[in-house]
């Protein structure tokens, strides 16, 4: 009789679909449920003999039967409500196991979760979906979730259950999409992935898109971690960095690739807290205000440098647990030193195990290839116009900022999101709605991400890497803009390595190429970068760009980065450049730290640490990066001379800086240049300088100025330019006394009087051809 009741109690054609493992609401018929004759346990184990109940508490078990020769069992104990159980399992080769039943308890996400995460808004999703190890009614295990709306069915595989999807299919909480289980027993460390039966039958894996963890590749596997065990010690600069305008504020990035940085001996890579003090003591030493790591999420391919992401919310295990990417973020900011993320949401590869065609159907990406696909990557483009895909985006960012406390995200191929028709030709590309060639999804995705960013309001920053003329990438949400806080300039680098590259006889005829940034300097908030696209890509270190035989070559390079640290904009620059690293990238895309035994390198590396040293000591050069009142055109039109003099300024008067470029093989004595303020100038930085492996072609002097015309100002100064190089002075009021109403200069201040004719015997300033053509224009005129 009682086997009868069990019996008549018995779903069968969900226990069919069960056994068929085509059920995507398991609990509806696995675990505990209350009946009128009792609580009605089942389970479906294959490869189970027998499975025994055991009341938790209490010395009753009662023995399930095998309703199915598959693994199907099932018991009706006495009770009106369900008890606190285990499931004693003895399977069919003598071996047992005993924990709590998956199918006994409540879901983990809420409707309203599921709710905010279909309309795109749940910016903490990541701590609903994945894998997440948590405590239930005092059982521990793990919970898992996974969005995969078009799938007939889910299920949660591994080590732990054999990889056999039959065994932990997933809930489908709603209409939502999101299948969810909480396993007990399961603990961190262990690997998983998803088994999906798509709705025409085939059955694949799929790694978490959400796992905190992956397998070393060329494994493929996720890896449940836990990211709360980690105490974060960096409170006072996370207090500091809130505070902080990094507009106003210095800011010179090293932009590095941890895996070819540097290389241990005996193994592939260092761990992340093997890096974090080497990193530390260079980036320190050097002067650099930032890091800027080149794609730390998980990804496949060496080769790709990480910029084909298939994890994008866990740390590469390349380099160690996530635990030990958190160990090296805190050391940096235990050190003073900000880390700014890459991060790729413009498209994804075409992996298998990964984000392509996840449940069967085109679920992250577009259906139609001309909207779905990079031809010229061999990628896949997210469909950013479904909720879910952008959420999935949106939250990512802010991920690394909460979990990782990321300074900083720097958006990579900003403009391959933008444009519609980005690398395609006709026909391979659909318009939107208005005809156009922007794509308006993407463009409402990146203003609601960088909207969550900033309200915040943690200082974190957002840079786009977008190389067209889009406007307002920087500008305010509330005025049209993107809302970015940075762009790179990539038209600045374009340029001017252009510039530099020529031979100096051709230089003039390019001169557009150095001040074409200032037309456009202030229309964006930019970062002026020498980055990896320039050198790997480009299969070139900057070196090797520049013309000349080998001490030309550093003092040309000497010169560009001089002008780059004056111009207005935020600095970066690829690792390796410091030194000017010359030989070339190769398929070990390794720094090639031997070329600092050469002195020329060794000389360049001094250099660089002195200009960092001198433009974070100057508020001239950062503090009105991005305000045209913080910089003045003295002379943008020497083009024969291949010079340049410019102003940088604060709104102190006393900071005032006058710069003056050079980018030919010329001295030019005795030269005559306008100054902004009549006063004192001092050379207080020059790139020619011997130590710098330059020829010593100095201003050791004070310049005082004089009431002569010259470039539109009233006053000038006679310097002597240095031959490839830049030349910078510092500003100061001159002292003077009042007498018969006519200024004079103290005795002590003119020196001996043999230093007075040696003044009046040193030759006048030679003024340039074009200078005499103006100043005879002018006597006619008169």
């Amino acid at each position: 009789m009682a086997e009868d009741r069990l019996y008549d109690l018995m779903d069968w054609a969900q226990i069919e679909a069960v056994v068929y493992s085509e059920e995507d609401h398991p609990h509806d018929i696995l675990g505990p449920h209350i009946t009128e004759e009792g609580i009605l346990i089942q389970a479906f184990i294959p490869t189970a003999d027998r499975i025994i109940v055991q009341i938790t508490g209490k010395k009753e078990s009662y023995e399930m039967t095998m309703e199915d020769e598959n693994g199907f069992f099932a018991v009706l104990i006495p009770g009106k409500e369900i008890p606190k159980y285990t499931l004693y399992i003895i399977f069919d080769n003598g071996t047992s196991m005993e924990y709590a039943d998956p199918y006994a308890f409540e879901p983990v996400i809420t409707r309203k979760d599921t709710a905010k995460f279909n309309a795109g808004i749940c910016y903490d999703i990541y701590e609903k979906l994945g894998a997440h190890p948590m405590t239930i009614d005092g059982i521990s295990g793990v919970h898992f979730a996974v969005w995969a709306p078009n799938a007939m069915r889910v299920s949660v595989v591994g080590d732990f259950n054999l990889w056999d999807g039959r065994r932990l299919p997933m809930r489908r909480l709603w209409d939502s999409g999101i299948f969810e289980l909480f396993v007990p027993g399961v603990s961190v460390g262990e690997i998983y992935k998803y088994e999906i039966k798509a709705k025409g039958g085939l059955v694949f894996l799929k790694a978490d898109p959400y796992a905190n963890a992956a397998e070393l590749r060329p494994n493929t596997a996720s890896v449940i971690a836990d990211l709360n065990q980690f105490t974060w010690t960096d409170s006072q600069w996370m207090e500091k960095r809130k505070k902080t305008d990094t507009k106003t504020a210095p800011m010179a990035v090293y932009e590095m690739h941890l895996g070819s940085w540097r290389k241990p001996d005996q193994k592939d890579f260092y761990n992340y807290r093997e890096l974090a003090p080497m990193i530390a003591e260079y980036v320190k030493e050097m002067g650099y205000t930032h890091i800027e790591l080149l794609p730390v999420m998980e990804h496949p391919f060496d080769g790709s440098w990480g910029y084909q992401v298939t994890g994008y919310y866990a740390p590469t295990s390349r380099y160690g647990k996530p635990e030990d990417f958190m160990f090296f973020m805190n050391y940096m900011h235990e050190q003073g030193i900000g880390v700014i993320l890459d991060w790729v949401p413009a498209h994804f590869p075409r992996d298998a195990f990964g984000l392509a065609q996840f449940d069967g159907t085109c679920l992250y990406e577009h259906f139609d290839p001309r909207q779905g696909s990079h031809p010229h990557w061999g990628t896949l483009i997210y469909n950013y116009g479904r909720p879910e895909v952008s959420n999935f985006l949106i939250a990512n960012a802010l991920f690394w900022v909460e979990k990782y406390h990321a300074d900083g995200i720097r958006m990579d191929a900003v403009a391959s999101m933008l444009y519609l028709d980005y690398g395609k030709n006709d026909g391979e590309w659909v318009a939107n709605m208005y005809g156009g060639n922007e794509n308006l999804e993407a463009m409402e995705m990146l203003k609601h991400l960088n909207s969550a960013m900033k309200k915040r309001k943690d200082g974190a920053i957002v840079i786009a890497e977008e190389s067209t003329a889009w406007p307002k990438v920087t500008g305010a949400l509330d005025d049209g803009g993107l809302g970015f806080d940075y762009k790179w300039n990539m038209g600045w680098m374009n340029d001017f390595i252009g510039y530099m590259s020529l031979d100096p006889i051709f230089r003039s005829g390019n001169h557009g190429g150095l001040t074409f940034s200032m037309i456009y300097a202030y229309s964006e908030d930019f970062v002026l970068t020498l980055s990896h696209d320039e050198v790997v890509h480009g299969k070139c270190s900057l070196i090797n760009k520049m013309p000349g035989e080998l001490s030309q070559k550093f003092a040309n390079l000497r010169a560009a980065y001089g002008y780059m640290m004056a111009h207005p904009g935020k600095k970066l620059l690829f690792m390796g450049q410091d030194f000017a690293q010359y030989k070339e990238w190769n398929e070990a895309i390794q720094l090639n730290w031997e070329d600092m035994e050469n002195e020329p390198n060794r000389r360049m590396h001094e250099y660089y640490q002195a200009l960092l040293a001198f433009y974070r000591s100057h508020p001239a050069l950062y503090e009105m990066d991005y305000d045209s009142e913080g910089f003045e055109w003295i002379n943008a039109i020497d083009a024969n001379e291949n010079l340049l003099v410019f102003v940088r300024k604060t709104k102190k008067k006393e900071d005032t800086l006058l710069v003056v470029c050079n980018f030919s093989p010329l001295v030019y004595e005795n030269h005559q240049i306008g100054v902004p303020y009549p006063g004192k100038y001092k050379e207080i930085f020059n790139s020619d300088r011997e130590e710098f492996g330059g020829s010593g072609n100095l201003n050791p002097r004070v310049k005082q100025s004089k009431k002569e015309e010259c470039d539109g100002k009233d006053d000038s100064i006679v310097i002597k330019v240095p031959p490839m190089g830049i030349s910078i002075f510092s500003y100061s009021i001159a002292e003077a006394r009042a007498v018969s109403g006519k200024k004079t200069v103290p005795a002590s201040k003119k020196g001996t009087l043999k230093e007075q004719q040696m003044r009046k015997a040193e030759p006048k300033a030679r003024p340039t051809a074009a200078r005499k053509t103006e100043r005879t224009k002018k006597k006619n005129e008169k």
